[in-house]
């Protein structure tokens, strides 16, 4: 049966494959062009009508990722790259197994020989890793990567970029792609890990075209938080780990993201503003919001890297709490300008409000919203509209912005109907 199923897929793959010329690899003229649509719809045909979906081979996947990593119509990259989530949504390389109406714990199933856009592995050779640049190889290592990333930077810093050319729109979607492929492989990993954790205790204007730049602009931004949430959340669960003693020196070191995002509003305030505006993520922000200002409250004592709780109420709470008196406001404005305080409570009072109103997570997961979020509304009502007056009777002449406003009313109004 097996060799059955081997012999189909064989078959399969030689007669898509054979739509692409060999010959045609590095042109595009519109003939090559045709044959990758017909190609593109021909392994779609096969894996995802519903009276077929038989898994794409290794080279059936490769070669639809070359079409979207150097493909020059906008056709061409918007069909691979749409196909290839498709694909990837069919056939995952990384799931859970569903424990749904059974008594049997989820396990955690990985393709190992699924394809990947990844060259992974610390013993891949030169040769091999020479050919993720190469119009023949296709594939990402780590420097391949930064270069993307570092492109895409370029281009957003160019304000009169070509609208006409597909290379801007063809990159951002091949990010987006790469990091949908690594949230589909952390994703299942990392839950995996929460639950037996548990368990143990994004010169002529082409309308289209810049249509589809505005989109996937929003998109490609959204990927860039998606993966900077997932550098985050894998820190949190290499911290939980660690306080559990479940990591050895060759876990390795490194800093958190987290910090490292801190210190960079730190140095360049002028990013702070663009930055919570744009950074969605409830929970995370607050968490970065907190480790702002506790970055510049004095600590009491200092903790080993395995105690069990933090030394201070390390939550949103319990900073507005130390800074809710009129000499804690008045040294934290010799630190942090009075405008930047303004810009972290609104936005912070926001995302507590948000992760307020969810359901908490699983009792004994390092991602608690109590340990970010803390306190009582009341009270974090109150502590809120404090600081803002100490602030007052320190500047009279203090403008509060406008997001400062919408927190202090809604903090009002939370307060009226409580008492």
């Amino acid at each position: 049966m097996e060799k059955s199923r081997s012999g189909i897929g064989g078959a399969i793959e030689e007669n898509t494959l054979a739509i692409l010329d060999a010959s045609e690899a590095t042109k595009h003229t519109r003939d090559a062009d045709d044959d990758r649509i017909a190609f593109l719809e021909a392994v779609r045909a096969t894996s995802l009508l519903p009276e077929n979906k038989a898994p794409p081979t290794f080279k059936m996947c490769e070669a639809v990722f070359k079409i979207l990593r150097f493909g020059k119509s906008l056709e061409l990259i918007t069909t691979s790259y749409q196909l290839l989530n498709e694909l990837d949504r069919q056939f995952p390389r990384v799931y859970m197994t569903n424990s749904e109406g059974s008594s049997m714990s989820p396990e955690l199933v990985v393709l190992q020989e699924a394809w990947t856009p990844f060259v992974l592995g610390t013993d891949i050779s030169d040769s091999e890793k020479s050919t993720a640049n190469d119009l023949t190889g296709g594939l990402f290592d780590p420097h391949g990567l930064h270069l993307l990333l570092q492109g895409l930077a370029e281009a957003s810093d160019v304000a009169d970029f070509q609208a006409s050319d597909t290379k801007v729109l063809r990159d951002m979607l091949l990010f987006h792609y790469l990091v949908s492929v690594l949230e589909g492989d952390f994703g299942p990993r990392n839950q995996m890990y929460k639950e037996a954790s548990v368990v143990k205790q994004s010169e002529a204007i082409d309308t289209a075209l810049t249509t589809a730049l505005l989109h996937f602009g929003r998109i490609t931004s959204t990927a860039t938080l998606k993966l900077m949430v997932m550098v985050m959340e894998l820190d949190s669960s290499k911290k939980y780990a660690d306080m559990q003693g479940h990591t050895t020196r060759a876990d390795g070191v490194r800093t958190p993201l987290a910090e490292i995002i801190q210190d960079e509003l730190t140095y360049d305030k002028n990013i702070l503003l663009p930055f919570l505006q744009v950074f969605k993520d409830s929970k995370w922000k607050l968490e970065i919001i907190v480790q702002f200002f506790w970055k510049y409250i004095s600590k009491p004592s200092v903790r080993t890297r395995r105690s069990n709780g933090p030394a201070v109420d390390a939550t949103f709470s319990g900073v507005l709490k130390c800074i809710s008196n009129s000499s804690s406001t008045k040294s934290i404005t010799k630190k942090i300008s009075a405008h930047a305080i303004q810009l972290l409570l609104a936005h912070g009072f926001q995302a507590f409000l948000l992760l307020s109103t969810k359901q908490p997570p699983l009792e004994g997961l390092p991602d608690s919203k109590e340990q970010v979020a803390g306190g009582s509304l009341v009270e974090t009502c109150k502590n809120l509209i404090s600081i803002f007056n100490c602030l007052r009777t320190l500047d009279e002449e203090l403008e509060i912005s406008s997001c400062a406003k919408e927190a202090l009313f809604v903090a009002a109004t939370i307060l009226s109907k409580k008492l």
